[in-house]
């Protein structure tokens, strides 16, 4: 997983209520276990036409939100099924944060896992910042800092729970974090197989 410290850049406005993880990822597309090439089919039904042309009235089909590593949504988002393909897809679209007032618990997990940064800010500091992405503006996120920076250098703290903060910054998942444990792994396995070796 790739490490976490800052991230600056635009960032795409969102402000909708409720977005569900199968407006994400619309079910037709989790046949794949595969993390990579799912990007291309986030927010699928809202960015495409029953064509499969791409529509023009959709904040992520405009330049420059098309390359935005931030996305700034509404209350609640990531709720519905709890499939992890929902942070996969933001992630291979190219996210690393997401902000919002509130996130489903089971997609707010999933996003830690998958390197994703969410972050729960007030409501009024989410319209605050959309309208700063509706203006185009930066944002920097200082995750060791834990603020957003926004271009006019005004700051907002953010909360997160330091074990993930810890996480994000040295880059590690559940794996990540079993390898590290490594050696007391081996160590135990084999005084496991000394004392008892018929379980062998």
């Amino acid at each position: 997983m790739n490490k976490f410290i800052t991230l600056s850049g635009i960032a795409a406005p969102l402000p909708m209520i409720n977005v569900d993880t199968d407006m994400i990822i619309p079910k037709q597309f989790l046949k794949t276990i595969k993390r990579l090439g799912l990007g291309k089919n986030l927010f699928h039904d809202l960015r495409y036409d029953l064509q499969g042309n791409i529509k023009n009235d959709f904040v992520l089909n405009w330049d420059p939100y098309k390359s935005a590593k931030i996305l700034v949504a509404g209350a609640n988002f990531g709720c519905g099924s709890s499939r992890e393909h929902a942070p996969w897809s933001l992630l291979d679209f190219g996210f690393r944060s997401i902000i919002a007032p509130s996130f489903a618990d089971i997609f707010y997990n999933n996003c830690f896992k998958n390197g994703i940064l969410p972050i729960k800010l007030d409501q009024n500091n989410v319209d605050q910042l959309i309208k700063e992405a509706e203006n185009k503006k930066n944002l920097t996120i200082n995750l060791e800092e834990q603020l957003i920076i926004q271009e006019n250098g005004n700051s907002i703290l953010f909360e997160i729970d330091p074990f993930r903060k810890k996480c994000l910054i040295e880059g590690l998942d559940d794996i990540g974090l079993t390898f590290k444990k490594v050696e007391k792994i081996d160590d135990f396995e084999k005084n496991v197989h000394q004392k008892y070796p018929w379980l062998i």
